[in-house]
């Protein structure tokens, strides 16, 4: 049996170019047809309405073309839209001065004065300069969206209707000068589309550096469009009359609509330039404060958590080298080094304990003569001009000192020597409690205590998955200690909606465990509420930001399934990214959606990191939720299981059912480590959609 034909966005966004094309050749063919019936002393027939309407439909075509197209884009990827309109933009006028040029260079030539070339290339100008108006529409439509309200999509759809409406405005006659109407209806379109100018919530997602390259684009983008109306409108001779020539609507409209987003875009990005890099930075200090605390609380080695803090340090501070020398006993230091050489490490500690410029900061939590005390000292002799030492401290005892260079005198303010304590204390408080935890694993009453958590925990998890007829679910886990902080979870929300939950607490053992309980009772007492899932998020961070202790965080992706409508929405919270096999055509790809850790940012501020994702879903197409114990479990030689292996087993494997794809996926993790032994838990649930 033959494949039955399916009507796909691809399908009409192809239609309706032919279709736009077709009219435009229509078009030019009918001014043709009229230029030699002038000539010729013959009345063609046609009415002035034709090709008006035809040329009218022209637009529809286009601006249907770039409706379905712009659906299909990343609408998180703001520098890509701005390029695409610079792009556009530049292909348009660089065909528009060929074409300028090319008058310029026949002169009063016979073939410049042809008439049938000059309307030809009138008509060619006209079509290209449209597309490029409604393409930048199309866009502006886009950013504007980015964070949308009911409010604001009311708005934009009367605005919008109005737009794709304006288009026929010239078949009623109307023209602007002098028709009251018409200035009447531009005034109103025009206030309408100031007001959406103001929606430019995009702006605040961009970083230092892209903030410069969109302030670039945009204005390429506003010289075209001023360019544009020159060469439509104002010819040489009319140049004082700026206004005069302009008797389309939907034209000038597209050009008001343009001409304020671009400025308004513009001041916005200019203003919020020097509070970029203050909040890049911090941003940077809360994700080395996370990598710090996770790699500390996975039981890492102590050189491994010293290497991670130098790392973290120098990165806050923009440190241009450091090193840090741990003592291990009387005889023997370890040193970590970034940047700088033994050499060189000796020359500079010669002059840090004989120079006179130095700043002593005292320890608030220890005696006036303390060694714990932190230490700024000013170089002469060196390419290095500033140096800050801190000591790091393990039960009480001084282990070791952190050293931080800059090549600038004064190069560390106050901000950066309180980032860096920050750091420093809280690797110090980290390594004793993981030195403390290890003695304490090996204490027999202990052993018994987490044994007792062991079942606990299991009996957290649920035994059974919620699901119906339309979905098949399966999970499986293992810890990789005694007891683990992996958790998933389901909950009926209504007799063909799903809450799915999956998350990571970070760290192992009891506290990891602990937080889990935590998790679940949040997961259970929301869940009933019927929240959206950014929601969910925001609230189940504000609830952990209460109990959580300050080293720790959750990630987390909270799913809400709808079988009746086939959607999926999710969003993430710094969880591994999920992947999802689609079966129409037999891949598998991975969520790369943006999210933080619960507990990592304990204010409202934690709203703007929460991106609300939604899809389709089909028979057969499966999502697999998992822990990062899987993706990083690594081999002898140390190389990882990784997202592309699981990625491959779950395409080659997708026929099966989600038991036996679990079941595959544990087998081959456990073949590629050669071991049993987790170095962390291992958590899978599978959904396989019928």
């Amino acid at each position: 049996m033959s494949k039955s034909f399916k009507l796909t966005p691809k399908f009409y966004m192809r239609l309706s170019m032919v279709l736009a094309i077709l009219l435009w050749l229509i078009v030019s063919l009918i001014d043709v047809l009229q230029l030699l019936a002038l000539k010729s002393g013959v009345d063609l027939g046609i009415t002035r309405e034709v090709p008006i309407l035809l040329m009218d439909f022209f637009f529809v075509f286009v601006v249907i073309y770039y409706r379905i197209r712009i659906r299909e884009e990343d609408g998180s990827n703001f520098v890509d839209l701005l390029w695409r309109v610079f792009a556009t933009g530049l292909v348009t006028t660089i065909i528009s001065l060929f074409f300028k040029l090319f008058y310029s260079s026949i002169g009063d030539s016979a073939l410049g004065q042809n008439e049938f070339l000059r309307i030809f290339t009138l008509g060619v100008n006209q079509a290209i300069i449209s597309i490029f108006l409604i393409s930048t529409f199309t866009i502006w439509k886009k950013l504007i969206l980015y964070q949308k309200s009911r409010r604001l999509i009311v708005y934009w759809n009367t605005f919008e209707w109005l737009v794709i409406a304006s288009i026929f405005f010239n078949l009623t006659g109307y023209t602007l000068q002098g028709s009251l109407v018409f200035e009447i209806v531009f005034a109103v379109m025009t206030l309408m589309a100031i007001t959406l100018s103001g929606n430019l919530k995009w702006v605040a997602y961009l970083n230092f550096k892209q903030k410069w390259k969109s302030i670039l684009l945009i204005i390429l983008i506003t010289i075209y469009v001023f360019y544009f109306f020159a060469e439509l409108y104002v010819t040489p001779e009319e140049a004082a009359t700026f206004f005069s020539p302009i008797d389309s609507l939907f034209t000038i409209i597209l050009f008001t609509f343009l001409l304020f987003y671009s400025v308004f875009s513009l001041l916005v990005i200019l203003f919020n330039l020097p509070t970029s890099s203050v909040f890049e930075r911090k941003m940077e200090e809360a994700i080395n404060f996370q990598r710090l605390s996770q790699s500390i609380q996975t039981g890492e080695s102590e050189e491994q958590i010293f290497d991670i803090l130098l790392t973290s340090s120098m990165n806050a501070v923009y440190a241009d080298a450091g090193w840090i020398e741990v003592n291990k006993d009387e005889n023997s230091t370890q040193f970590i080094n970034k940047n700088i050489s033994r050499e060189s490490i000796n020359k500079i500690k010669e002059q840090i304990f004989s120079s006179k410029s130095r700043t002593v900061m005292k320890n608030p939590l220890s005696s006036s003569n303390s060694e714990t005390d932190r230490v700024l000292v000013t170089l002469k002799r060196s390419n290095f001009k500033s140096v800050f030492v801190v000591p790091l401290t393990v039960q009480n005892k001084v282990s070791g000192f952190m050293y931080l260079l800059n090549e600038v005198s004064d190069g560390f303010n106050k901000e950066m020597i309180n980032i860096i304590n920050t750091f420093a204390s809280q690797a110090s408080v980290s390594i004793e409690n993981f030195k403390l935890m290890g003695e304490a694993i090996s204490n027999e009453r202990y052993k018994e205590e987490l044994d007792i958590a062991k079942r606990v925990q299991r009996a957290l998890l649920p035994d059974a998955l919620d699901h119906d007829d339309r979905f098949s679910i399966h999970a499986f886990t293992i810890a990789a200690a005694e007891v683990g902080g992996d958790y998933y979870d389901t909950f009926k929300l209504s007799d063909h909606r799903f809450a799915i939950v999956i998350g990571d607490v970070s760290g192992k053992g009891t506290s990891a465990a602990f937080h889990m309980s935590q998790m679940k009772g949040i997961f259970q007492s929301l869940a009933q509420m019927d929240l959206s899932s950014d929601e969910f998020l925001f609230r189940a961070n504000k609830a952990l930001s209460q109990c959580l202790e300050r080293t720790s965080f959750i990630t987390l992706t909270y799913f809400i399934l709808d079988t009746k409508s086939k959607k999926l929405e999710f969003a993430r919270a710094g969880h591994c990214p999920t992947l999802y096999y689609d079966n129409s055509n037999k891949t598998a790809e991975y969520f790369q959606n943006k999210g933080l850790g619960l507990g990592i940012l304990r204010n409202d501020s934690f709203k703007k990191f929460i991106h609300v994702n939604e899809l389709e879903f089909d028979k057969d197409d499966i999502l697999v939720l998992y822990t990062d114990g899987i993706s990083e479990a690594s081999n002898a030689e140390g190389e990882e299981f990784g997202f592309d292996r699981m990625k491959s087993l779950l395409e080659k494997n997708a026929h099966y059912d989600p038991v036996m794809i679990q079941k595959i996926f544990i087998s081959k993790l456990y073949e590629f480590c050669g071991t049993k032994d987790l170095n962390d838990d291992y958590t899978m649930v599978v959904i396989k959609f019928k």
